[in-house]
């Protein structure tokens, strides 16, 4: 008998490698004229038994005040995501809806002074190189007139991280027929984010007789 499963949370160090892994989110925080949001490169890092966040911002971004040690930020890491139409499914009277992934962090942020703008720069630019099949390039590279005046245009943020919230809607809730052919269509799906989810719902689900792999 096929046991439906509940929508899946990310348990909390799941979560938290998935959002190091992506590296990149939008930062939400609210000021007397509503929320504000910016697109950033982020640091994730265990430090003094706190997991933090490491941003940095533009100086005349209107977050950086928002950052003194009492207010509160929320950072939304997005994975990858895909329409289902119901017609895809096996079984009849399904509705269309989106699969997804995607982690909450949320906590208190707090601006750090500019002798902290180096070492910053240095361990974004390691984790974000890493990720490329090439020799990294560092800062030491760069004219250090440029490098310098670069490094004194930004404002770095810890976001100490208190909240973690996770979830990964992929088609848990399915029989495994209909698992099964959703999962062929995204497989054949041109999206190579699509392709993405197709291969993480069989690891969800291994040996139900993909026709793909």
């Amino acid at each position: 008998m096929h046991v439906l499963r509940p929508q899946f949370r990310i348990e909390e160090q799941q979560a938290l490698e998935f959002a190091s892994q992506r590296g990149f989110g939008t930062i939400v925080a609210a000021d007397e004229r509503g929320p504000r949001a910016s697109h950033v490169p982020f640091v994730l890092e265990q430090r003094d038994g706190h997991t933090i966040v490491q941003i940095h911002f533009t100086a005349r971004n209107p977050l950086v005040p928002l950052a003194d040690g009492a207010g509160r930020f929320l950072l939304i890491v997005a994975g990858d995501d895909a329409y289902i139409s119901n017609d895809w499914y096996s079984s009849r009277d399904n509705v269309s809806t989106w699969l997804y992934e995607a982690v909450h962090l949320s906590g208190v942020a707090h601006l750090r002074g500019l002798d902290e703008n180096r070492r910053h720069g240095d361990a974004l630019l390691a984790v974000s190189e890493a990720r490329l099949p090439k020799k990294p390039w560092d800062l030491a590279q760069m004219e250090p007139g440029k490098r310098e005046s670069m490094l004194a245009a930004i404002r770095v943020v810890d976001l100490v991280v208190d909240t973690v919230e996770g979830q990964a809607k992929l088609n848990q809730h399915k029989s495994d027929v209909d698992h099964v052919a959703v999962a062929g269509r995204l497989a054949r799906s041109e999206e190579s984010g699509h392709r993405r989810l197709a291969r993480k719902m069989q690891a969800l689900r291994p040996g139900l007789g993909y026709e793909f792999s």
